[in-house]
């Protein structure tokens, strides 16, 4: 996963930003009612800095059946490291996006790092299920990697449930052995949003795509550095998350193809499609991407290389199939091929074969990012940005589907 290199601005300052944008676009009114038939374009849910958070990342964003927008993400308490003291936290929007109820702590880390969010619908009973990831806040992604720590302090994976709307979440509860094979190292669920299937044999199927590290083999070369060794993998429940498997594990570790942070989208056809960032690949290709057509059993064909995302620079994207009539799958990331700058979407209207560049939604600095569909019209992109970095603030945008063709 490799999220170093963070960049944070002071709090004055990042509300000085905030202030600007919503002055701009006019989203956070007092009242949702008339914000939303003023048309708004954006909101700021997060901004560094405040409710006691140094810097907030990793957003991901789910549409309830109510209506309710949640949009999830880590509260990083003490800088905007990766590891450290780290929450799960959560607003809730009633209008479509344009305006956010006071901050949750969904999950605390209590001086331990927990991330990582992968919320979805369980369309049996309406419930909000949320997987997300933990390790002990005083380790770090390549100590992992390189096994030095202790299985306790070492990455798990637990969920959670709400039967009220996002009011309120059970307490976490590890899934870790379920979902983790013995050898691997790293692990990470999603982040983005997880799917639930609606088509075929597997209809009210839970996926988080995810991914993981093992061990590197032994005459492979491990000088002790970090290792190469990422691998995607998915897991399932059919039980609504009470019970969880592990589905497909991409474990040809052939430092070709490294797929790392996962997301999927249910296609029209039934199969799920898998886009997956290449982290420390050798391929030329920043983008990798494969099917399932058995709900995340197990692949088509390896990951492989997705050409006409080459703008996308080593970061993580979100893919979302719209349901409507012939609605394009969507992909959302930064658009300059060396640096995480200008978010943009794109479109595929041939099942992920190929993309589009289909609106670019600014010039800013911009990073991590997750789809949501708001209704039968618009989505929203839940995504990070700022100005002199791209973790100042997370802003929500509202798209038309009309604007975006195809």
């Amino acid at each position: 996963m490799s999220r170093t290199s963070r960049t944070t601005v002071p709090a004055a300052a990042a509300g000085l930003l905030t202030a600007l944008a919503v002055t701009c676009v006019g989203t956070q009114a007092a009242s949702a009612a008339p914000a939303a038939h003023r048309g708004c374009v954006s909101s700021v849910p997060y901004t560094a800095g405040r409710d006691g958070y140094d810097t907030y990342r990793i957003p991901a964003a789910l549409r309830t059946p109510a209506g309710t927008v949640l949009a999830f993400a880590e509260g990083r308490r003490d800088g905007a490291g990766d590891t450290g003291s780290i929450d799960v936290v959560l607003r809730r929007s009633f209008d479509g996006g344009c305006t956010w109820g006071p901050l949750r702590v969904v999950a605390a880390g209590d001086g331990d790092t927990r991330g990582n969010p992968a919320p979805v619908t369980d369309p049996r009973t309406g419930r909000t299920v949320l997987v997300t990831s933990y390790n002990g806040g005083g380790v770090t992604e390549a100590q992992i990697m390189r096994g030095e720590v202790a299985p306790e302090d070492g990455r798990r994976v637990f969920v959670q449930t709400s039967r009220d709307d996002g009011r309120h979440f059970t307490a976490p509860r590890d899934i870790t052995a379920q979902v983790k094979r013995p050898d691997w190292r790293w692990y990470a669920t999603g982040p983005g949003h997880a799917v639930a299937l609606t088509r075929g044999p597997h209809a009210g199927r839970l996926v988080v795509a995810s991914n993981h590290s093992a061990a590197q083999p032994e005459g492979s070369g491990d000088t002790g550095q970090e290792p190469r060794y990422y691998g995607a993998h998915a897991i399932y429940s059919d039980d609504g998350g009470l019970s969880w498997r592990l589905g497909f594990v991409d474990d040809s570790y052939d430092g070709q193809d490294n797929a790392n942070e996962s997301s999927a989208a249910e296609l029209d056809d039934g199969r799920l499609y898998f886009s997956a960032r290449d982290q420390n690949g050798a391929s030329a290709g920043n983008r990798l991407d494969t099917y399932s057509g058995d709900g995340a059993r197990t692949l088509e064909r390896p990951y492989a290389v997705q050409p006409t995302l080459d703008d996308v620079p080593v970061v993580q994207g979100s893919v979302l199939q719209p349901r409507g009539t012939r609605t394009p799958l969507l992909f959302s990331g930064p658009s300059v091929p060396n640096a995480r700058q200008a978010m943009a979407l794109w479109r595929s209207t041939d099942a992920g074969a190929t993309f589009v560049r289909a609106a670019t939604l600014s010039q800013r600095r911009a990073a991590y990012s997750d789809l949501v569909q708001l209704g039968a019209e618009r989505i929203g992109v839940l995504y990070e940005t700022g100005t002199a970095g791209p973790y100042e603030t997370i802003e929500f945008r509202r798209v038309r589907l009309a604007e975006l063709g195809g």
